[in-house]
């Protein structure tokens, strides 16, 4: 008797590096239910990071930028050439961009059960005024009426995200929730303080403007001249792809400030934390569930962030840390104050965000939504087999 072939998932996602970086836990949940699982991306340097989850890399260049209308048909007919030669079962589409193009691609394919995971609005949820305004509009239109179906599901990493898009966050027959990419806490585990002062706070991003770089350049230059006794270290690099990069002349003319320093993009998070006090991110919006913040609290650091859909979901204020308002650098400088001036406070943070982290913001905890949320389509897929 010949053996009944697997089930098949297929992502898709902008690019290797991104997927390795924040979805590989998926991969790996798909491959604990024995599916076979592949992998649509640009591929630059992460295809064995890929491979080593069982799934397989089929590479596809686009050019992130491009909003050709030309460009974006090619790649919408690419995408379905792709989707249609791999069958899958589901198709689980990441991000804003591959949502919008491999989810028209996947409806033409003929795949009913997909699944669309806002990893963020991005732009959508970052940017206010009449221009944003209609650019949300025209989103939830693409999103609930051109790519939408009854056996599609979104998946979101905080709860503001769904309403943002006219969903409901607690129908769980058509929205999933999950805690971001979530971190392994056996991995990143808290490990002592450097003394203070002077305390020492860190940024863990692509240097975006989205993701404040400069206002927290800006909070701590305001705070040292307030006598707090505070440096900042920025870890990442530009992205040449994004138009919302930090120019590297700025990143060394930032540097360049006492108390500033850019020390590039870095593999080594446990080192980073190992070193700072605080984990910092002024995000201006558009996040999902910052992966940084994560970080920064399974080792036990303090969080500092705006209030901003997805990080104030997570960030209790006033006990893992503190949520400030966007855009406002006093706030953040006073925050900043406040927490060198005591170091033991910072202590208690950091000891209370890894708790928060504990309590279903893990990578077991993402991969078990997630394979409960596999389960409920394929388990359709038997039903209608049956039928």
């Amino acid at each position: 008797m010949r053996a009944m072939a697997r089930q098949k998932l297929l992502f898709v996602a902008t690019e290797d590096w991104f997927f390795a970086s924040h979805f590989l836990p998926m991969a790996r949940a798909a491959a604990e239910m024995e599916l076979d699982v592949a992998v649509i991306a640009r591929e630059r340097n992460h295809r064995k990071a890929i491979e080593a989850t069982g799934a397989r890399l089929i590479a596809l260049e686009a050019e992130r930028r491009s909003l050709s209308p030309v460009a974006l048909a090619r790649q919408i007919m690419a995408l379905k050439r792709l989707i249609e030669r791999e069958k899958p079962d589901i198709l689980h589409c990441i991000a804003l961009k591959p949502i919008a193009l491999a989810g028209l691609a996947g409806k033409l394919a003929g795949v009913e059960r997909r699944v669309y995971a806002l990893t963020g609005l991005g732009f959508l949820g970052a940017r206010e005024g009449g221009l944003a305004d209609a650019a949300r509009l025209a989103a939830k239109v693409w999103l609930r009426e051109a790519v939408d179906g009854p056996q599609v599901r979104f998946l979101f990493e905080n709860p503001d995200d769904p309403v943002t898009l006219g969903l409901d966050p607690a129908d769980g027959a058509k929205v999933a929730i999950v805690g971001g990419a979530g971190v392994d806490p056996l991995v990143l585990m808290p490990e002592p303080m450097p003394p203070q002062p002077p305390l020492r706070v860190a940024l863990v991003a692509r240097m975006l403007w989205s993701k404040g770089v400069d206002l927290a350049v800006e909070a701590v230059t305001l705070a040292r001249k307030q006598g707090a006794r505070v440096e900042l270290t920025l870890h990442g690099a530009p992205d040449p792809s994004n138009p919302k990069a930090v120019p590297e002349a700025t990143l060394r003319e930032w540097s360049a400030r006492p108390g500033i320093s850019w020390a590039g993009p870095t593999r080594d998070i446990e080192g980073v934390w190992r070193g700072h006090h605080v984990c910092c991110l002024p995000s201006r919006g558009g996040e999902g569930l910052p992966r940084t913040l994560l970080e920064g609290a399974a080792c036990g650091r303090a969080l500092l962030t705006t209030d901003v859909p997805g990080c104030r979901s997570f960030v209790r204020t006033g006990q893992d840390g503190f949520v400030v308002p966007a855009n406002d650098i006093a706030a953040l400088a006073q925050a900043l104050v406040t927490l060198a001036a005591s170091p033991s406070q910072v202590e208690r943070m950091g000891a209370s965000a890894r708790e928060r982290l504990l309590a279903g913001y893990t990578e077991r905890d993402v991969m078990d939504g997630v394979k409960a949320l596999y389960r409920s389509l394929l388990g359709q897929r038997q039903a209608d087999l049956v039928a």
